[in-house]
């Protein structure tokens, strides 16, 4: 892994843990940003006018749910059913026991203690699975296994431990009679018929996000493939020239793409269906062709040539083949973010989210905005991620209004949660994303969040779906 896996592209940003006089090697971010916009000759990208609510709601606006397929049912896990899951029987489909045990009349049992077992006849034995053919009536008992459907005249089941039979077994002594010292009431260890599901309900109703209980539901009542919104295709392009692909031979100057695998295995996570068409070389007609080639997917991403450096072409293609929406957004890391749409054939319009060449940035903007898009098409609600407060260990500062989202380690001590940066914060440092559990924000309003403060933190690793 390297901790400059793609460049920023002319956009350098103010690290988190410096104030905004200190000079420590970094680039003044907003000093910096502003002038390339000043420069940039496009009336959308002025200084960022969107908080990232706002952006969020922009970019929903282009999204919807997709259309249903029918799946294999373990390939349905963390899909929503696009149709109700009816019952055809009950569950369980006839009254059956609950223990291993002897079903039996539990009025034979009144008297029972263990100074007065009653002496039961042994009729036969069910196991699961079996349909059994012995009626019980009085005085008689019959051997049952768990699971296995309640015999004709039985009313109660009780269990090998309140009988003799194991005194028995030990004695070589018949099972043919039975010893017991429990007085059992009627449904004693009887599960009932339809008791989990009745024939004919709705046990799933459409809308329902398939976690391995429903999977387990779903197979119960007899179905191996199910019917679901489809998962979302996102196709990932990064561009720029110095970018090498893993596996290939290092060369000087040059840098391993990192972007392209870690949105992919974050669309992978969030349910989404990763396309990687490679990268794009700066110069229009590679631009052209990679985008070209994800054009028949539900959404595209691209990392870097967003800023306004020399080489920042992908606002140039979206003006030129589609829509720009919006071109920056107040937060940091991540504030040239790009999102418009492109035309494709038959009309269709693909939404294209531009992320930022810096490594942190690219995944800190996909979490906030690509991981709601593909909540949006895969049909689950809308839900921010979880969030949690916790006191700072150190200050976040924040010199210029935009909304900052911090590496952070997150612990509980004393029922309480605390937050500790990941070190230099510096947006091209991968390592220290790779460090992280949360996010700890320090709002667009506040200078600085001072130690000993509490803040919100997104947990990085905690599912919406859990809450």
């Amino acid at each position: 892994m390297t901790t400059n896996a793609h460049r920023s592209h002319g956009q350098s940003e103010l690290a988190l843990n410096d104030t905004p006089n200190q000079d420590n090697g970094h680039q003044h971010g907003n000093d910096r940003e502003q002038a390339a916009h000043d420069d940039c000759g496009h009336s959308h990208c002025g200084e960022a006018r969107f908080s990232v609510e706002e952006a969020l709601e922009r970019i929903l606006r282009h999204f919807q749910p997709l259309e249903a397929v029918r799946v294999p049912l373990l390939e349905a896990l963390g899909q929503v059913l696009s149709e109700d899951a009816l019952a055809s029987h009950d569950i369980p489909p006839l009254d059956n026991s609950a223990m291993d045990g002897y079903a039996l009349q539990a009025a034979d049992l009144q008297n029972a203690s263990a100074d007065n077992p009653i002496k039961l006849h042994v009729s036969g034995i069910i196991a699961a699975g079996d349909m059994p053919t012995i009626e019980v009536t009085q005085g008689n008992a019959v051997r049952i296994m768990t699971g296995a459907p309640v015999p004709d005249g039985a009313d109660a089941v009780v269990p090998f431990e309140v009988t003799d039979e194991m005194d028995r077994r030990a004695s070589g002594t018949t099972l043919s009679e039975i010893g017991v010292h429990y007085q059992a009431a009627v449904g004693d260890h009887i599960r009932p018929a339809g008791q989990d599901v009745r024939n004919g309900e709705i046990v799933l109703p459409v809308g329902t996000m398939l976690r391995p209980s429903e999977i387990g539901v779903l197979a119960s009542l007899g179905h191996d493939a199910v019917s679901v919104l489809r998962r979302p295709v996102v196709a990932i392009l990064a561009t720029g020239n110095e970018l090498l692909e893993p596996g290939a031979p290092y060369s000087p100057g040059m840098i391993y793409d990192s972007n392209t695998y870690s949105v992919a295995a974050t669309v992978l996570r969030f349910g989404g269906v990763p396309k990687l068409i490679g990268i794009a070389r700066d110069n229009l007609e590679s631009m052209n062709a990679s985008l070209r080639a994800g054009l028949d997917s539900d959404m595209m991403v691209t990392s870097a040539g967003v800023s306004n450096g020399d080489y920042d072409m992908v606002k140039d293609v979206l003006a030129q083949h589609g829509e720009i929406d919006f071109w920056s957004v107040r937060m940091r890391p991540a504030k040239p973010l790009a999102f418009g749409v492109l035309n494709a054939d038959e009309g269709r319009k693909v939404p294209l989210l531009g992320l930022p060449g810096n490594p942190v940035s690219a995944i800190v903007a996909f979490e906030q905005f690509g991981r709601a898009a593909i909540r949006r098409m895969l049909g689950k609600p809308d839900m921010p991620k979880p969030t949690i407060s916790a006191v700072l260990d150190e200050p976040i500062y924040n010199g210029d209004d935009r909304r900052v989202y911090a590496r952070a380690v997150i612990r509980r001590e004393n029922g309480v949660y605390r937050a500790s940066l990941t070190g230099e914060q510096g947006s091209n440092l991968l390592t220290s994303m790779a460090r992280a559990n949360g996010l700890a924000i320090c709002p667009e309003n506040i200078p600085v969040k001072k130690q000993g403060e509490t803040v919100q933190v997104q947990m990085l690793d905690w599912t919406e779906d859990t809450f």
